[in-house]
């Protein structure tokens, strides 16, 4: 179902420049929207943060992910809001409103890639932009209904996009459909060095269901019911190596350390007025230590050390894609803050391994969107979506 533009609010309201399309190509017909982070030549680069606009300037050039699309015969639509400086998971801007999430329109959208999610799910683009550091592809697309992928890290293109955490970053995208999305992919990620075979090895990741909800383990294993002719049997694993916590705070420390790195200089310089949550969340980062960035950094490369080994190279791990529907629109700060928490333990998996993540809009609950995710070995992106496409028809 489309939305009118301005219900869904998820459009910057810049003057529109056109970006030149070619005539032809693979995504000849097709859409695109743009999150505020990546340059777009003709525009400013607002980063969701009415300071960040104002230091940027016009931009000269498009961000190389957003020329490809371009390049290969996609029209350009517009640029989307996004999270304050990208350092939020719910969708919700202080400075510039809440972009209307088309799968749920009580929930939030879910962030930072808000207006990408939102100018998909509503019907407004068919493809959009966004960036995912600790979720903000993957906790949108489940959110909206979407089929959305963090890439493996370094694998899509990141220069002219504003830098959060570079260790994390990564250039992800959305579809409403697997087949527009990996068209979308076949441009955007290269070939793979390192495919899946036809039928990769499938693992369910025990422990992280075992921190969800009854209700939750019920639809994810009504869903491993209906994939059974595409998956088989899928074996019980344990991911969290040496423990959620370690891992959640490892992430933590490390992404708020970068984070404190690229925008603490201008935070200062500039007093920034960071919206709830962001203020709060830059202001711990600041505190972080190279030594505490040491520390952590040590968990990670031995949990990278042993999710490589659980995967191998013929390895997908199943679960959730977050621990629950979108939170409702009218829910407490402090409720939403309690969410991204719980989330993070689940999306920083990921993160921590640089490994590809796709989520697929492939459960429900409450009548709202709820993703399915799989996890593979780093390299294997674009075999990653065939695979999750064989589960989508698989579904169907």
């Amino acid at each position: 179902m489309t939305a009118d533009a301005s219900s869904a609010r998820c459009f910057v309201p810049y003057p529109f420049v056109p970006l030149a399309a070619a005539a032809n190509g693979p995504l000849a017909g097709l859409s695109f929207a743009v999150k505020d982070i990546f340059d777009v030549a003709g525009y400013p680069t607002g980063c969701g943060n009415p300071h960040m606009l104002a230091l940027s300037g016009i931009k000269p050039s498009s961000a190389p992910a957003v020329q490809a699309l371009a390049l290969a015969g996609a029209r350009f639509v517009g640029k989307v809001y996004t999270d304050e400086l990208a350092f939020s998971m719910n969708g919700k801007n202080a400075h510039f409103g809440t972009p209307r999430n088309g799968g749920a329109p009580d929930r939030i959208p879910g962030g930072s890639s808000s207006g990408s999610a939102s100018a998909v799910s509503n019907g407004l683009a068919d493809l959009a932009l966004g960036t995912d550091t600790g979720g903000s592809v993957r906790a949108p697309a489940s959110h909206c209904g979407l089929v959305g992928l963090r890439p493996t890290h370094g694998r899509a293109p990141l220069a002219g996009v504003m830098d959060l955490a570079p260790s994390f970053d990564t250039c992800g995208w959305f579809a409403r459909d697997i087949g527009t999305f990996a068209r979308a992919g076949d441009v955007l990620l290269g070939e793979d060095s390192a495919p899946l075979p036809e039928r990769p090895r499938a693992l369910v990741a025990a422990d992280v269901l075992a921190l969800l909800e009854p209700r939750v383990q019920a639809v994810f294993s009504e869903t491993l019911d209906r994939l059974a002719g595409a998956i088989g049997t899928a074996q019980p694993v344990k991911t969290a190596s040496p423990s959620f916590d370690a891992l959640y705070w490892a992430f933590r420390h490390i992404q708020g350390y970068e984070a404190w790195q690229s925008h603490g200089e201008n935070i200062r310089r500039h007093d920034f007025q960071l919206g709830p949550g962001v203020a709060e969340r830059f202001a711990w980062s600041a505190t972080i230590t190279p030594q505490q960035m040491a520390q952590h950094s040590a968990v990670r490369a031995a949990f990278r050390e042993d999710f490589s080994r659980l995967l191998g190279r013929d390895g997908v791990l199943l679960l959730p894609t977050v621990p629950d529907v979108a939170p409702l629109l009218t829910d407490s700060e402090h409720a939403l803050e309690n969410y991204r928490n719980q989330a993070v333990r689940m999306l920083c998996l990921a993160g921590l391994a640089g490994f590809p993540q796709i989520s697929l809009p492939l459960m429900r609950l409450d009548e709202a969107p709820f993703g399915f995710s799989i996890i593979a070995p780093p390299g294997s992106d674009r075999s990653l979506i065939r695979f999750a496409a064989r589960l989508m028809h698989e579904c169907a």
